[in-house]
């Protein structure tokens, strides 16, 4: 798997990330990669993935309209 090395943090940043990780039971490594994880995203294609499994899931399903619910909770 590729590495990558990030030089030159400010040590400010890197008692955030361990502390960071710390609160969230991860190593600096693990809390590291999840933050490049998530600000990296989705790609298109885990994205179709995430909405297919959805449609499958809700597939036959009546799904009430709540548009008169939400207008009705707006004009209280």
């Amino acid at each position: 798997m590729p590495q990558i090395l990030v030089r030159d943090i400010e040590t400010e940043v890197l008692e955030r990330l361990k502390s960071r990780a710390k609160n969230h039971g991860r190593s600096l490594q693990g809390e590291a990669k999840w933050i490049l994880l998530q600000a990296a995203g989705m790609s298109f294609k885990e994205a179709r993935n995430v909405t297919d499994k959805w449609q499958k899931k809700f597939a036959g399903r009546k799904i009430p309209d709540t548009t008169q619910l939400l207008r009705e909770d707006r004009e209280r």
